[in-house]
């Protein structure tokens, strides 16, 4: 199956300054798959980098609800990505084979949408196992 490449998504924003604004989410229409899973990280330090794995099945679309997320992507062609994420309505959709990495700000809160439930075998945690995806 083909997957599109990493790719920032633009959430529907509802509102006015005055007022405050809600996005949403309409899996159909801007996320292209099923949720399975909804996680969210807080309280990263930012001296630390997050991810540093890929999945062999899971898609991810992930946000920053707050503060700002930099993430970075690399696909099995080798092609490379970096996304910011400072608004609570944008995202990045990650593909399967796709390594991700992600460093926070200190009042970060990282929202994720993902495609399967949680196991441990979907997830390539090795750099090297992943660069022999090329091959």
């Amino acid at each position: 199956m083909m997957y599109p490449k990493p790719h920032q998504i633009q959430f529907k924003k509802v509102g006015q300054p005055a007022e405050g604004y809600i996005s949403i989410a309409e899996f159909e229409d801007v996320i292209p798959f099923v949720v399975k899973r909804t996680f969210w990280t807080y309280y990263t330090p930012e001296n630390v980098i997050r991810g540093r794995h890929a999945h062999h099945q899971t898609e991810q679309v992930l946000i920053a609800v707050a503060g700002r997320i930099t993430v970075r992507t690399e696909s099995v062609s080798g092609e490379m990505h970096e996304f910011l994420l400072d608004s609570p309505d944008m995202g990045v959709y990650i593909p399967p084979d796709c390594w991700h990495t992600m460093q926070y700000s200190h009042n970060a809160v990282q929202m994720v949408f993902a495609s399967t439930h949680y196991d441990e075998q979907d997830y390539i945690r090795d750099y090297e196992t992943f660069q022999k995806l090329r091959k």
